[in-house]
């Protein structure tokens, strides 16, 4: 649930509330691919895994980077000799193991796609916009859903093993990465990835998606002029921040935006944001900065309006006192 306040010395009022449908996907141009249609097989991707193990094993004992040389090198030493095209797939085919997102990699490159979720091997779900759809890829084995979820949550500078056998951060680019490994996920690693796109929607934009029925906008316009407290609710998937991102984009450019957020999803179209992020303790225990330390942080940086991305737990209490304050 998200939460904004305006500052000024107004009474909060009750507001209607818009639940929002969805987020706005682009158009499939006409007769272009649909999600159930499998793609054609690349270069490299009919090579056998216990190849692939073999050539990826000596990578990693030479320490070589999975370029077409070393590949090629590789490919060799196992006895087998391929020509250009098989060389270029595999080699790209390990680099995305052992350096991108494997198998999801052509899945979170889609402009469309806002989650992927895997739960199996052979269970990829990516969401469009108009909800879960299954995906035409899939993993050799459970083995490599747990690689890939432990080497992304490396990436990002956390720890995914069975000490510690899940993971809630944010990738490099943005994504926001969720993992369970085995036993608490029975059966199979359960990864989660929802993509943060760097554009926000506009107000008009989410119009004419039917994100937001005709007229609400000018509900949702005044309400932001006003400067009044409100509060975003609705379902998983639903374009919760996609709404709060645009109606933030709204706000004066001489005002000043203090976000607080579990995982940094905001996108607001504004020229004065300062964006605060949570923070989990370390393998010792220390560093922990949770979101009820980012509240009472930022109603000291003189905030115009301040927004709490998720109202779960103690911040709670601080987002009141922001509230009767009028921050």
């Amino acid at each position: 649930m998200g939460a904004g306040t305006g500052r000024g010395g107004r009474r909060m009022r009750a507001a209607e509330q818009w639940r929002p449908t969805g987020e706005p996907a682009p158009a499939r141009p006409p007769g272009g691919p649909g999600p159930a249609d499998a793609p054609e097989a690349a270069p490299g991707q009919g090579l056998s895994t216990d190849l692939l193990d073999g050539v990826r094993q000596w990578l990693a004992r030479s320490g070589a980077e999975p370029t077409p040389a070393r590949v090629a090198q590789a490919l060799r030493e196992q006895g087998r000799v391929l020509g250009d095209a098989e060389v270029l797939g595999a080699a790209e085919r390990l680099r995305s193991e052992l350096i991108g997102s494997g198998p999801l990699e052509p899945l979170l490159a889609d402009p469309m796609v806002t989650d992927v979720l895997v739960s199996g091997p052979d269970q990829v779900w990516v969401d469009r916009g108009g909800g879960l759809e299954r995906a035409a890829v899939a993993f050799p084995d459970a083995a490599a859903v747990r690689r890939l979820a432990q080497r992304l949550a490396a990436v990002a500078g956390r720890r995914l093993d069975d000490a510690r056998p899940w993971v809630d951060a944010r990738l490099p680019d943005g994504t926001r990465l969720h993992a369970v490994l085995p036993p608490v996920a029975v059966g199979c690693t359960c990864l989660s990835l929802r993509v943060v796109r760097p554009r926000a929607f506009t107000l008009g934009e989410l119009v004419a998606a039917g994100t937001v029925p005709p007229g609400g906008d000018l509900v949702l316009r005044a309400l932001i002029e006003a400067r009044l407290s409100f509060l975003v609710s609705g379902g998983t998937g639903t374009g919760k921040t996609t709404l709060l991102s645009a109606l933030l984009g709204l706000v004066g450019p001489g005002e000043r935006i203090v976000l607080a957020e579990d995982s940094a999803e905001l996108r607001p179209d504004h020229p004065h944001v300062v964006h605060l992020e949570t923070r989990p303790a370390n393998q010792e225990g220390a560093g922990l900065v949770t979101l009820e330390d980012l509240v009472r942080q930022a109603l000291r940086m003189r905030p115009d309006r301040l927004v709490v991305g998720e109202v779960r737990g103690g911040e709670v209490v601080h987002l009141l006192a922001a509230l009767n304050t009028g921050h």
